[in-house]
């Protein structure tokens, strides 16, 4: 960082840590402890949209890689566009393989980082769920290094208590995003 970073108050962004995935397995016995949430099964990474022969060869390497599974079952990984043009990629497991899945998104995301995309992560979004309770999400930031929990309720609103409860929650687990209004909602992703 330069003299004219500092005096213009730009700071050196946080280097993404594909790793701090690897935490969200002792999280979600945290998570199910206060809150009694327990995993879904299902886990997203966001990237912006690759273009053309890149975005074929990207998917068809993700595709063999996580279809090399032979416990997945067929149908378990989808590929998705939003309204936004952002590319999302669903993995599904079953909802007591949360370090499988999270081993599927580390090697996507280490897929697109190693291919040289690494600047199109946006995102990984984990689902988690407690009976009779809509969904939340536990959302890794790549340009913050940070997670953040996503707590969506019907008619686009956000369960603000339950999000501050997990964060609450994970602090000793999580490296939690402090900056609450980077707490982005993900109406509408893929597993939510």
């Amino acid at each position: 960082m330069g003299l004219l970073d500092v005096l213009f108050g730009r700071s050196k962004p946080v280097r993404p840590d594909l790793d701090r995935l690897f935490a969200l397995p002792s999280a979600a016995i945290t998570l199910q402890a206060a809150a009694g949430l327990v995993p879904t099964g299902a886990g997203s990474v966001c990237f912006a949209s690759i273009e053309g022969g890149a975005f074929t060869r990207i998917r068809q390497e993700v595709g063999a890689l996580l279809g090399a599974d032979s416990g997945r079952g067929g149908g378990t990984v989808e590929f998705s566009q939003d309204d936004y043009g952002y590319s999302w990629l669903l993995s599904r497991r079953a909802p007591d393989e949360l370090p499988s899945l999270v081993n599927d998104l580390h090697a996507v995301n280490a897929t697109l980082r190693d291919s040289g995309f690494g600047p199109q992560l946006l995102c990984s979004l984990v689902a988690f769920r407690a009976s009779g309770r809509q969904p939340l999400a536990l959302v890794y930031l790549y340009k913050r290094g940070t997670f953040y929990p996503f707590a969506p309720l019907p008619g686009g609103k956000r369960d603000n208590p339950l999000e501050l409860q997990v964060r609450a929650a994970l602090q000793d687990d999580l490296n939690i995003e402090p900056d609450l209004s980077r707490w982005f909602p993900l109406w509408g992703a893929p597993g939510l």
